[in-house]
């Protein structure tokens, strides 16, 4: 899908405030400029509304949960009234639950934890590390990255088709790809794994900042996110979908809270009745000012219009894939071609480049945040780079210098509070780089390439 720039109408499209859009960054080669936060996928700027929201309340913050306390039962009541409001912005079953995490990895960690005796579990190579790596004590099948949506499909499909039909399965699969931004078929990858007797959790962490999600139209179990990729800080995400699982796991966390009902018995023991409602995940005191944190994000989201957010981000995304079509020294990875529908995601690599060395000039020399390395998909950016599979790497930089090849990329991100001048500022450094070089020496420190400023 791609937006004319005339398609846009920019009086309903301009961007969100968000914290941080007038910082000013110092230039290695001299001067100020205002800071171009292009690294949403990894963490996107506070909403000017949730943290206007948050220092409201901050002066009334209390105990959640049994406190007789005005500021207690002020602060229980804001606890689960955004438990409320994540469940209507999700579009949940009447029956399902919300749990509060500390982010998505935390989230799908829990529903690991949770999975029946005997799971089998699918997962694809494209998956990012927190929803790839947690299913230690389960059977995992891990599927080989697709080239189309049909592909990913057919590919589960057979995968499914030779498992044991009478045991519990699960099925991962992310939303919106942390490498590419592309779009997954999620809803027809639902259909099939019910259609197999299987459960499918989706990873929405880059989906949700983006596009609606709704649990009931595409007929997903669960679901997990992160707040800190919805705009909303301090530690906070989410698990929400159906509660048996849940129900009949052993708590997450044993502690406070977890606890209806604990009792010492005649043997010096201790009996304990646990909650049966997402308390039962959520042992210790919880974390209200992160929940409220992505509940206000939530209702900022709904508020402003995912229609008109989507228009705006695909102008964005048409201007940086055109930019970057007009320098032939970038590749832009891509699993399912350039038609392919995505969100603000978009990584590349640089003939010529080490892609530290590249990130790193970009930040120093024109302001830009950006991000290098494998991103916590180690399988999914070596396939897209076609190295060997089982290649050693790291999430950051390797220890590869200035001008030598390294088995990394360069990721550009962005989403509902980003101006147009910092994409404009990104395309143009980005050719500038590439025609002209760096205007300064770089060295590797501690893994990293930074400006060298030794002279």
């Amino acid at each position: 899908m791609s937006v004319s720039t005339a398609a846009v109408d920019q009086s309903v499209c301009t961007p969100l405030p968000v914290l941080g859009r007038d910082v000013t960054v110092p230039l290695v080669t001299g001067g100020e400029v205002t800071y171009a936060a292009l690294d949403y996928a990894a963490s996107a700027p506070a909403l000017q509304r949730v943290w206007d929201d948050v220092a409201a309340y901050a002066p009334y913050y209390g105990s959640v949960h049994r406190g007789a306390g005005y500021l207690s039962q002020l602060s229980t009541d804001l606890f689960e009234n955004a438990r409320r409001t994540v469940a209507e912005f999700l579009d949940c079953r009447d029956t399902d639950q919300v749990v509060f995490t500390r982010s998505t990895t935390d989230s799908l960690n829990l529903l690991a934890a949770a999975l029946p005796a005997g799971c089998q579990v699918f997962v694809f190579e494209t998956e990012h590390h927190a929803s790839l790596l947690p299913w230690k004590n389960a059977q995992v099948t891990y599927l080989n990255a697709p080239r189309t949506p049909r592909q990913a499909i057919e590919t589960l499909e057979r995968a499914l088709g030779d498992r044991d039909p009478h045991g519990p399965a699960l099925v991962c699969v992310t939303g919106a790809s942390n490498v590419t931004g592309e779009l997954w078929p999620v809803r027809e990858l639902a259909a099939a794994a019910h259609a197999h007797g299987a459960r499918i959790v989706l990873d929405a962490a880059q989906l949700a900042p983006h596009h609606p999600v709704s649990v009931q139209d595409l007929d997903v179990d669960w679901v997990a996110f992160s707040g800190h990729k919805l705009y909303a800080p301090f530690g906070s995400g989410v698990l929400a979908g159906r509660a048996d699982w849940l129900r009949e796991a052993e708590p997450y966390l044993a502690g406070g809270g977890a606890s209806r009902k604990v009792t010492r018995r005649e043997d010096g023991g201790v009996d304990v009745e646990w909650h049966e409602s997402a308390a039962r995940h959520e042992a210790g005191s919880p974390n209200v000012i992160g929940a409220y944190s992505i509940a206000s994000a939530c209702k900022a989201l709904a508020e402003a219009g995912f229609d008109s957010l989507v228009t705006r981000e695909q102008y964005l995304i048409e201007q940086v894939r055109t930019g970057l079509a007009e320098v032939p020294e970038v590749r832009i990875l891509s699993l399912f071609g350039d038609d392919a529908p995505r969100v603000g995601v978009i990584s590349f690599v640089v003939d010529g480049w080490n892609s530290s060395h590249f990130a790193a000039a970009l930040s120093a020399e024109y302001g830009i945040g950006v991000r290098d390395g494998l991103f916590c998909a180690h399988p999914l950016v070596r396939t897209l780079l076609g190295s060997d599979p089982q290649t050693q790497g790291e999430c950051g930089a390797p220890d590869a210098a200035p001008g030598e090849k390294s088995l990394n990329a360069i990721r550009v991100s962005f989403g509902a509070g980003t101006p147009d001048e910092h994409v404009e500022r990104f395309v143009n450094a980005v050719k500038e780089l590439v025609a002209d070089g760096a205007r300064w020496n770089y060295r590797t420190e501690d893994g990293r390439c930074v400006p060298d400023t030794s002279a």
